[in-house]
């Protein structure tokens, strides 16, 4: 008999991995809080990596496509050109389409569901979830559950994981500027302000996203005002969200009794830490975790994704404390063999990205461990040195 499983949240992730184990014969319920299923729209830019997990399944939210990235700071300019595109998506429509095809491979979706608890009873796990459409709260009996109900899982709380840290994305919708080619996305490195990056992808021949990431959403939210006025950028709506910061890796699997609770995608932090970008990844773990269930274990996936998250991890530790003046040195390094190195490897290859890096410019690894040695200053005087915006790992 084909054992139950129930996945909290029809996040992404959680959606890809009802899809993967319904396809494998599994019985998988998806249990949804909204009522309407309308998440909220939100433009995302990810490698074509995307389209080698998903296929043409992927085709429906894309957008549009980027060749070109413009690297600026400090006055000066880089620009590399993409041996494969990026795919520009728009996350309301990536996850009707992962809905669609989750119901398709036989996954059955319960909107309205919102979780309240689990417990292990009678040799499975007793899902206690509320029906908005009348406030009355049922318990569903399932043998495994995955939790995929994003940074602030109460899954993961429930079942005994950490609190996960996590950061603020907010970005917002503007008209592109005069003579910028719809192919191109323009990143700003400017650490006063973040010791990550603004952005500004087009989402079509006449629009695009302007935004950063920061620590305190209206610390955050200033901070991006500020950049669109000083770059004559109206902003038309706003997007934002939490996102987790990986500092770990942190098994996906716990039990409760005798029956298995995972996580997945956001719920599990299975984020790059370097952009700050959780799709392809959180797909990732989608595979490893649909493996751990119908192998009874963790395998190769879970394992490639962990060493994936690491290099991510050690790359972010050497720039985050990056200066101007790093920034300016890193694009002043990028000659023509480093170049290629990103035009050829993309965010989701970081050990090729890093050794290719390193192996034809090696100043690329003594100014990141001059950053790093920076960073071991002592914390209040980091503390005193950054603004409320900054994101510490």
């Amino acid at each position: 008999m084909s054992r139950e499983i129930g996945i909290v949240g029809a996040s992404a992730a959680g959606l890809f991995t009802a899809q993967l184990l319904s396809q494998a014969g599994r019985r998988v319920r998806v249990f949804e809080c909204s009522e309407d299923f309308d998440p909220k729209p939100r433009t995302l830019i990810v490698t074509s990596f995307l389209n080698d997990i998903l296929g043409p399944a992927a085709d429906t939210a894309v957008v549009n496509q980027i060749r070109t990235f413009e690297l600026f700071t400090d006055g000066r300019r880089a620009g590399i050109t993409l041996r494969r595109p990026d795919l520009v998506i728009e996350r309301t429509k990536l996850i009707h389409g992962l809905a669609a095809a989750a119901r398709a491979s036989g996954t059955e979706v319960l909107l309205g569901r919102r979780f309240l608890g689990m417990e292990h009873r009678g040799g499975k796990l007793a899902l206690n979830v509320e029906r908005s459409s009348d406030g009355i709260s049922e318990d569903v009996r399932v043998d495994t559950v995955v939790g995929a109900d994003g940074t602030a899982s109460r899954v993961a709380k429930v079942a005994g994981w950490p609190a996960q840290k996590s950061v603020s994305l907010v970005q917002a919708t503007v008209r592109l500027p005069q003579g910028l080619s719809p192919d191109t996305t323009r990143v700003w490195f400017i650490p006063d302000d973040t010791p990550y990056f603004y952005w500004l992808i087009p989402d079509s021949p006449t629009r695009g996203v302007v935004g950063l990431i920061g620590e305190d959403g209206p610390a955050a939210r200033r901070a991006l005002d500020r950049f669109m006025e000083k770059r004559d950028f109206t902003p038309l709506e706003y997007q934002a969200a939490r996102i987790p910061v990986y500092s770990k890796w942190v098994p996906i699997r716990r039990r409760i009794g005798n029956s298995d609770v995972y996580l997945v995608g956001d719920a599990a932090g299975h984020v790059k830490v370097t952009t700050v970008g959780g799709i392809v990844t959180g797909f990732r773990g989608a595979h490893g975790v649909a493996e751990a269930i119908l192998n009874g274990g963790p395998g190769y996936k879970l394992r490639a994704l962990q060493r994936e998250l690491g290099v991510h991890l050690l790359i972010r530790k050497f720039i985050h404390n990056f200066t101007q003046a790093h920034y300016s040195q890193v694009v002043d390094l990028l000659g023509e063999r480093a170049r290629k190195d990103l035009e050829t490897y993309t965010r989701d290859e970081p050990g090729r990205v890093l050794w290719h890096l390193c192996l034809h410019q090696p100043r690329f690894l003594l100014l990141g461990l001059r950053a790093f040695l920076m960073g071991v200053r002592t914390p209040r005087a980091r503390d005193e040195a950054q603004p409320a915006v900054t994101v510490r790992t």
